[in-house]
């Protein structure tokens, strides 16, 4: 199945239509996107696997593979480091982002399979699905839905699927 996430910040899954958040620099092609711009990416982006934080909830029901996160999980987002847009154990030396929030928008992260094989300096890291602020506040690149529409999404979510982030 391929979601659909646009503009208007709906977010489509199947015959369900669900509001969502992007970017704070709206949408942008691929090949425009760099680090740090807050633009989500256009493109088809598999969906590779769930981090859930486990003190927060159980994990979900969901067929896409799962991994549960530690407070020593990061993500690299160096773009001159050989572990740019990979999952990285804290401590660590290079520019990052710590997984394990205290703002709850991680306790569920969808890994999209933007610019990682391999990754390409600067072309953007860290663009995930994850959990929307109250007021689905734009992010940072990533799509963002509340817990239970993303829930009911991962319900759906087979290996193979992906996002669509749509203009």
């Amino acid at each position: 199945m391929i979601f659909r996430a646009n503009s208007k910040g709906l977010f489509h899954a199947g015959e369900q239509v669900f509001s969502c958040a992007i970017g704070r620099g709206g949408l942008a092609a691929a090949a425009d996107k760099l680090e740090g711009d807050g633009v989500s990416p256009i493109g088809v982006w598999p969906m590779r696997r769930l981090l859930y934080r486990p003190d927060r909830g159980p994990a979900p029901v969901t067929a896409l593979p799962v991994r549960a996160i530690t407070p020593q999980d990061g993500w690299c987002d160096d773009p001159a480091h050989p572990d740019y847009n990979r999952l990285v154990q804290l401590p660590f030396s290079a520019s990052h982002e710590i997984l394990w929030r205290e703002d709850g928008l991680y306790d569920l992260v969808v890994v999209l399979g933007h610019n990682d094989d391999p990754p390409i300096a600067p072309l953007g890291s860290a663009i995930f699905l994850h959990l929307a602020k109250p007021d689905y506040a734009p992010t940072e690149g990533c799509i963002a839905l509340s817990r239970a529409d993303l829930e009911a999404v991962l319900a759906q979510a087979q290996p193979g699927d992906a996002l669509a982030i749509e203009a």
